[in-house]
């Protein structure tokens, strides 16, 4: 065993049965699509009407398909979605060569959508999801009709305080110390960290939200590839910060031809505020939609302002004013 792998890894084959059943909201079902080594779970949300275009909602690190449940069930009249669980993370096994690179997670989504033949579809993106969505539209025009990324995991120059841990995270053996350093932490302790850092006002989540989500915690924390997944996934964000050329990130947002819409929240402590301009000329005729009171995860704070801004583009798009 090399230094950067961690003990109790094992083969996807064998942990498809310890990542359990999805529970999932009113009005969601849960899936599972298998292609070779590779496992997928999906949160869906039927339809209101029939006919409706399809989209697919990816998720931040250490997130879940949970995460775009308010923001789907806001759009259910809108579009016919799916909220994918990124290998290694909620509901779907680890990949089965480990990689978990941004390259490798646009690699899963592009051959779900090939598979299924949903494309193109409306893409959505958070953090580390916007990252791995930005690559898919730039590489795969064919597969996307709009792109929506929620404060998307681009490089940033200096990086946000609150994003320093996740970069540690990418150095051999820090990993094995943040688990030691965290072994006291109840599951409550753990999540009420998580609110905080990426909520602007960790006030905004219900009760019964929170008590789901240290449930969530609780089991994740069990899974004896958490700590394999969070490290590969930051390493992986941290790779993808350093490519240039026609890899590198910002030029592949200069590439994506779908109409964008760009959310950046003012409270946010992953992803810097200021680089809401930049995105904005980056990607090509996009639109640009902050909220000063938001964090990191506007989706989930304020669904309802994002699922307007979102049928907004889908309007003047189909217009054929986006």
């Amino acid at each position: 065993m090399s230094s950067t792998e961690l003990p109790g890894v094992r083969s996807t084959a064998e942990l498809s049965s310890l990542v359990g059943a999805a529970p999932v909201a009113e009005g969601e079902q849960s899936r599972t699509v298998v292609l070779p080594g590779l496992e997928l779970n999906f949160r869906v949300r039927p339809p209101l009407a029939a006919d409706l275009p399809p989209a697919l909602f990816v998720h931040g690190l250490g997130g879940s398909s949970q995460n775009w449940s308010a923001l789907m069930g806001q759009l259910a009249g809108t579009v016919d979605g799916e909220a994918v669980d990124l290998p290694g993370f909620g509901w779907s096994p680890p990949p089965g060569d480990r990689d978990y690179s941004v390259t490798a997670f646009a690699r899963a989504v592009i051959r779900h959508l090939d598979a299924a033949g949903r494309g193109p579809v409306h893409l959505f993106g958070n953090s580390l999801g916007g990252a791995v969505s930005t690559r898919v539209a730039a590489v795969r025009p064919d597969l996307v009709r709009t792109l929506t990324l929620v404060s998307p995991a681009l490089p940033e120059l200096r990086v946000q305080k609150g994003a320093v841990p996740t970069a540690m995270l990418a150095v051999p053996g820090v990993a094995a110390l943040f688990s030691r350093l965290t072994r006291g932490m109840s599951a409550e302790q753990r999540t009420r960290g998580v609110t905080d850092l990426c909520y602007g006002d960790p006030a905004r989540v219900s009760p019964e939200g929170f008590r789901g989500a240290v449930a969530e915690m609780e089991r994740r924390m069990e899974l004896p590839y958490f700590w394999d997944a969070m490290t590969r996934s930051s390493r992986g964000i941290v790779d993808a910060y350093t490519l240039g050329g026609q890899h590198g990130l910002w030029r592949q947002a200069q590439r994506v031809l779908a109409p964008t819409l760009l959310v950046y929240g003012g409270r946010d402590q992953l992803v810097s505020y200021r680089m809401a301009r930049k995105a904005a000329a980056s990607f090509r005729g996009s639109r640009l939609l902050t909220l000063p009171e938001a964090g990191h995860v506007a989706m989930m704070e304020y669904p309802e302002v994002v699922a307007a801004a979102f049928r907004e583009l889908l309007r003047d798009t189909e217009d054929g004013k986006g």
